[in-house]
C-alpha cells in the first residue's frame, strides 16, 4: 500500500463525495455526476449506509441505492473503487438496526444491506464511519475520557476479526477508519501487526483550510504508517466557495436547508473563511478551488473528497487539479493559519 492507492489500486486524487444523493439530487442527477466524473478522470467514489444527509429513516440507504441503479444500467462497476461506511452507534440512528454497533452481527448486516443496494458483488473499501467508544468527533473539543468499564463498545480485535472474514469471503477487499483519533489509528495498526490480522488502508476525517487538526498526530502517522487521509468536509460546508459572505444563506444550500452544522457556525469560522476568500480574490483565484487545491496537494493525502450538487460545481470542483498556489498564496494561507488556526474542527 502507497499514498497513493486502494488494494494496489492508483486512486484518483479527487473523490467523488455522494452525501447529497436522495436529499439534494434526485437519482437521474446522481448518475450525471457519476458519468461526469468518470469522463473527467475520477475513479474513486465514496458513500455511507446512513446516507443521505441530513441522516432519515425514510432515506436511509438511497444514495446507495442510486449508485446500485448506475451499476446495473451502465455496467461499469469495473471502472470505479467504491467506499462505504458502517455507521456508528449514536442515538438519532436508533432507527437502523435497532441502533448500530460493530459487533460481528451488525457488520454483516451492515454490508449485506450495502451489497443488495449497491448491486454490486464487493466494495472495495469498507470504513467505520466513527468510532464506537466514546471520544472527540464532529468538532468536539476538550477531552473526557470514558473508562472501558463503563463503555460497551466492541473490542478492536473482535471488530477486525469480522473484517477479516468479510475479506476472506470477498464480500469487501479491505477497510478504512474515519473520524479516528491517533490513539484509535495506531491500536488498529498495532493489533494488525501482533495479530497477523488485515491492516486498515485509509482514514477519512475532515480536513481542510478551517481545519488542520489531522496535521497534529495522524499526519505524522500517515506517512510513517503508509495510511493516507480521505480528506473530507474540504471546502467546510461550502464556507470557502464564498456563497456565504456577509451572512448570505443562498436558496438551496446545505446551511440554509439543514441546521445540523453547528461545528461551522462560530464567528472565528466565519471570519477565517472570508480571509480565505479574500486572499483568492487578490490573486485572481476561484476560492473553492484555491482551497481544494490547498488539499489536493498534502503530501498526507490519498484522496480528497468532493461534494457537488450540479454538474457546474462538480466542474470547478475537479478543475481544482490543475490550479498551482503561488509562493505569494501559500504565504498568505500561512499568515490566516496562524492568526485563527482550526476554528472548525
Amino acid at each position: 500500500m502507497s499514498l497513493t492507492d486502494i488494494n494496489g489500486q492508483a486512486v484518483s486524487r479527487i473523490c467523488l463525495g455522494t452525501m447529497t444523493w436522495g436529499e439534494q439530487n434526485t437519482e437521474q442527477e446522481a448518475h450525471a455526476q457519476i458519468d461526469y466524473a468518470l469522463e473527467h478522470g475520477i475513479n474513486f467514489m465514496d458513500a455511507a449506509e446512513m446516507y443521505p444527509v441530513p441522516p432519515r429513516a425514510e432515506t436511509q440507504g438511497r444514495t446507495e441505492q442510486y449508485i446500485g441503479s448506475w451499476f446495473a444500467n451502465s455496467g461499469r462497476r469495473e471502472d470505479w473503487i467504491l467506499a462505504t461506511k458502517a455507521t456508528g452507534p449514536r442515538e438519532e440512528f436508533d432507527f437502523l438496526r435497532g441502533g448500530p454497533r460493530f459487533t460481528r452481527e451488525h457488520l454483516i448486516e451492515a454490508v449485506d444491506n450495502s451489497l443488495q443496494r449497491l448491486q454490486t458483488e464487493y466494495i472495495d473499501l469498507y470504513q467505520l464511519h466513527w468510532p464506537e467508544r466514546v471520544t472527540n468527533c464532529f468538532g468536539v473539543r476538550g477531552y473526557t475520557h470514558h473508562n472501558d468499564s463503563d463503555s460497551s463498545w466492541t473490542p478492536l480485535e473482535e471488530v477486525m476479526r469480522t473484517l477479516e472474514s468479510l475479506i476472506q469471503q470477498g464480500k469487501i477487499r479491505s477497510y478504512g477508519l474515519s473520524n479516528e483519533t491517533p490513539w484509535g489509528v495506531m491500536t488498529f495498526l498495532q493489533t494488525a501487526e501482533r495479530e497477523g490480522l488485515p491492516r486498515p488502508q485509509s482514514i477519512q476525517n475532515p480536513y481542510s483550510l478551517l481545519n488542520r487538526t489531522f496535521e497534529v498526530g495522524l499526519a505524522e502517522i500517515s506517512h510513517r504508517e503508509d495510511i493516507g487521509l480521505l480528506a473530507y468536509s474540504p471546502l467546510a460546508m461550502g464556507l470557502l466557495t464564498g456563497k456565504y459572505r456577509d451572512g448570505a444563506l443562498p436558496e438551496g444550500s446545505r446551511l440554509a436547508l439543514f441546521k445540523r452544522f453547528a461545528r461551522y457556525a462560530s464567528k472565528p469560522t466565519w471570519d477565517a473563511a472570508e480571509r480565505y476568500v479574500s486572499l483568492a480574490e487578490e490573486h485572481d483565484l476561484n476560492p473553492a478551488q484555491m482551497a481544494l487545491a490547498f488539499v489536493n496537494t498534502r503530501p498526507f493525502l490519498l484522496s480528497n473528497i468532493i461534494g457537488a450538487t450540479s454538474l457546474a460545481q462538480l466542474e470547478d470542483n475537479i478543475r481544482s487539479l490543475d490550479v498551482v498556489l503561488s509562493e505569494e498564496v501559500r504565504a498568505g494561507i500561512k499568515a490566516i493559519h496562524r492568526d485563527i488556526p482550526d476554528p472548525a474542527p
